[in-house]
């Protein structure tokens, strides 16, 4: 599996740093360590900001970048090597190590932030940093605080705050081919992870060890851990948007949802695909089933420069309220159903989300008010569904608690679209045989 070079890091500091005025200085956080219970850590995972400008993997580390007037300077301040600590908790970069392992100009240790940080925010035209994080508001608020104190001795506190995620989102948003490629892999490992759950499927597995199937996939195609908790949910479960209990029985004649996806190298992708657990689809399901299917073309087929994000969900709305329509579920016009809204009894999400280093990725998805448009190097997953309550009684038995959902990731290409997920089967005939083999 290839990384992601290092000299990619250096090209989106320098690209931040061509967006602010001289005399800007950005300071960013690494994730904190968590606790998962007593004195138990949970398996640490970088901020995706963070590691996005860094490439760093390791806690208890600050980025500082100055838009110098002699030229840009990057710092990293991290924790230094200790022998006896590395024995317990495994090996250190080390500030000797950093400048030419991260591409940095210096590196310092950790404790040196607070009083090196005063040094750096003095003069600076303004300090970028992001508001959202607790540890970086502190910081910043502590060293300006120092600043003031020091007015009469010639130091210069900065008057300009800047929110840092704005700027850092949109960079985010747009991926370079170095990502698109590292996301491809991705997704292939999580395709070939679905591919192995359809075919060990069988009646009586619990949900469970079917999540196992995926799991063992991923780690032994090489990534480090899922990009979120992984549903499997069969039968009624899958009307449960976000299930992740998965420790029921799978039955015979009974529907199972699946959306997982592993991360690799902190880039994440995310599929949701639903099949028979016998292998065979009911009519009913079928029918159901082909609403979605077909949603999910039509919501594809938009999919092009110049488009907006809102297309998608105006096209497989369009699709799925004919559909209920005409099989009972919905009564009334097509025009009537969209209006009112009626359809989100059975369809309550919109059509996808930003993918990216996080599987709910940053960006935002409208651009003066309106929806954004798509631009190439966006991805974007495309996820229609429907989802019919197994409790209602004035829906015909027939119907109730059926789920599906069908999950591509997407990415915007100048020609229109690729998707990166779609060597994963999602007919009914492709499904059906794929379980078959």
């Amino acid at each position: 599996m290839t990384k992601i070079a290092t000299i990619e890091y250096v090209q989106r500091r320098a690209a931040l740093l061509q967006q602010l005025p001289v005399g800007a200085v950005v300071v960013i956080h690494c994730a904190a360590a968590q606790i998962r219970n007593g004195d138990v850590e949970q398996d640490y995972r970088q901020n995706s900001s963070f590691y996005y400008l860094s490439g760093m993997v390791e806690p208890h580390t600050t980025l500082v970048l100055v838009n110098s007037v002699d030229g840009p300077r990057s710092i990293i301040f991290c924790r230094s090597k200790d022998k006896l600590q590395e024995i317990w908790h495994g090996r250190r970069l080390g500030v000797d190590a950093a400048p030419e392992a991260l591409m940095v100009d210096e590196a310092y240790v950790s404790e040196t932030l607070p009083q090196q940080l005063v040094e750096l925010l003095d003069g600076a035209t303004q300090v970028v940093y992001r508001f959202s994080q607790d540890e970086s508001i502190e910081l910043v608020q502590q060293s300006l605080v120092k600043l003031r104190r020091l007015s009469r001795q010639g130091k210069v506190c900065p008057t300009q705050l800047v929110d840092l995620d704005p700027v850092l989102d949109a960079m985010r948003l747009i991926k370079s081919v170095a990502e698109i490629e590292q996301m491809t892999q991705a997704c292939n490992i999580s395709v070939a992870a679905h591919k192995r759950a359809m075919r060990q499927c069988k009646v009586g597995m619990y949900e469970y060890q079917l999540a196992a199937e995926l799991h063992h996939q991923f780690s032994v195609q090489g990534s480090q851990r899922v990009a979120y908790g992984s549903i499997v949910a069969g039968g009624d479960n899958a009307c449960i948007l976000h299930y992740t209990n998965n420790d029921q029985r799978l039955q015979d004649g009974d529907l199972v949802l699946i959306d997982a996806g592993c991360e690799l190298d902190h880039y994440a992708s995310d599929i949701t695909r639903t099949f028979p657990v016998n292998g065979h689809f009911s009519e009913p399901q079928k029918i159901i089933y082909q609403i979605v299917l077909a949603a999910h073309e039509a919501a594809l087929a938009c999919i092009k420069p110049g488009a907006v994000y809102t297309d998608m969900q105006d096209a497989a709305v369009t699709v799925m309220v004919q559909g209920l329509i005409n099989i009972g579920l919905l009564s009334g016009t097509l025009e009537a159903n969209i209006e009112d809204q009626s359809y989100r009894q059975f369809y309550m999400h919109n059509i996808g989300h930003w993918l990216g280093m996080d599987v709910h990725d940053v960006g935002a998805y409208k651009a003066g008010g309106e929806s954004r448009p798509l631009l190439p190097g966006m991805i974007t997953t495309v996820e229609p569904g429907i989802y019919i309550d197994p409790e209602d009684m004035t829906i015909a038995s027939q119907w109730r608690g059926i789920g599906v959902r069908i999950e591509d990731n997407i990415l915007v290409t100048e020609a229109g679209y690729r998707n990166l997920t779609g060597d994963l089967p999602v007919s009914v005939a492709d499904i059906e045989r794929l379980m078959a083999s």
